[in-house]
C-alpha cells in the first residue's frame, strides 16, 4: 500500500506531527492511524474475496487487463534501457521487430586436410 513512502519520509512525518498535534496528542493521533489503516485494508481483502468468490474463474480474466496495465506503469525510460540491456529477450523479437540473425556455426575442431600444393594457372598475356 505504501511502497512509495520510505522511512525518511516516516520521520518527517512523524516529526511534523509532534510540532502540530504535541506530544501529549500525537500517541492518540498514531493509534487512530493504525487502526484506521488497519480497517481499510481489511474492508479492500474482504470485497476482492467476496468479488472472487462471485464472479470464481472469471475473476482471473477480470484481473488480466489490470495486470497488463500495472505493467504498462512500471515502464519508464530508466526501466527500458536496463531492460534492453540486461533483461532476457524471451520472444525471439528483437526491439526493432525484426527477428535476430542466426548465429555463426562454430568451426571444427580440427582443420581440414591439406591438398597437395597446385601449380596456380600462368597466363602470358596477362602480364
Amino acid at each position: 500500500m505504501f511502497e512509495s513512502i520510505g522511512w525518511a519520509e516516516i520521520l518527517v512525518l512523524g516529526v511534523a506531527g509532534l510540532f502540530i498535534l504535541g506530544p501529549e496528542r500525537l500517541p492518540d493521533a498514531a493509534a487512530w492511524v493504525g487502526r484506521t489503516v488497519r480497517k481499510v485494508r481489511e474492508y479492500a481483502t474482504g470485497a476482492r474475496d467476496q468479488l472472487k468468490s462471485e464472479l470464481g474463474p472469471e475473476y482471473d480474466e477480470l484481473r488480466k487487463p489490470l495486470q497488463d496495465l500495472q505493467q504498462l506503469r512500471n515502464l519508464d525510460p530508466k526501466q527500458l534501457v536496463a531492460n534492453h540491456l540486461f533483461g532476457d529477450n524471451d520472444n525471439g523479437v528483437k526491439p526493432n521487430g525484426h527477428a535476430p540473425q542466426p548465429a555463426i556455426p562454430e568451426r571444427p575442431a580440427e582443420p581440414p586436410k591439406a591438398t597437395p600444393p597446385q601449380q596456380s594457372p600462368f597466363d602470358p598475356d596477362a602480364t
